[in-house]
């Protein structure tokens, strides 16, 4: 059986990479499997092509552009590309895998948008701007400076939320990830 698509995004701070690997790591009968993306960035560590990322270069990201082979890609710096390419999420799908994207707001649209019904959308936000902040400086990991930058992503990002099949306000993490689970499960177990 095919598999499904399931897109979260969020405002950094806002619990969406801690609920994600609890999905991964605690629901196997999920089936779910992290799409593979594409970067024009080198391997960091212990990164290997075709686990974390596909890695190409900066010209073959633009040939695979010009080609129109993504769903969505973005240009972070210059010639720092990150994008899903069509043919892997095509591959997993195909493979019965559910597909798990943890992307930033505007490729959650592209994805949704290409994809329709069978992707669900998940918009994962704090409960307020003042809570985030507190996370923020709770993480310890940044300057005010970078702090105040990831606020005003932040306040950028929410303005997007309406765009997404559900929002889940994560002001009890239990909470939300029961949520979460309980929307994915019905999502992926409703025949179409």
């Amino acid at each position: 059986m095919r598999g499904r698509l399931i897109i979260f995004s969020a405002p950094s701070g806002s619990g969406k990479s801690t609920i994600v690997n609890w999905l991964m790591k605690e629901h196997p009968e999920l089936n779910l499997y992290f799409s593979i993306s594409c970067t024009s960035r080198n391997p960091r560590g212990t990164e290997q092509d075709g686990v974390e990322y596909f890695f190409i270069s900066p010209e073959q990201f633009r040939e695979k552009i010009s080609n129109d082979e993504f769903i969505e890609y973005e240009e972070v710096y210059e010639n720092r590309f990150y994008g899903t390419l069509k043919s892997q999420v095509e591959k997993q799908l195909n493979a019965g895998q559910n597909v798990i994207f943890d992307v930033d707001v505007k490729g959650g649209i592209s994805i949704k948008k290409f994809y329709g019904k069978d992707a669900l959308s998940i918009f994962i936000q704090p409960p307020s701007i003042e809570e985030l902040r507190k996370r923020l400086e709770g993480r310890a990991t940044d300057t005010p400076e970078a702090i105040e930058t990831r606020l005003a992503k932040a306040r950028y990002e929410l303005s997007f939320s309406n765009q997404f099949d559900t929002i889940i306000i994560n002001d009890d993490l239990t909470k939300a990830e029961e949520k979460v689970y309980s929307l994915i499960f019905s999502f992926i177990n409703t025949v179409e």
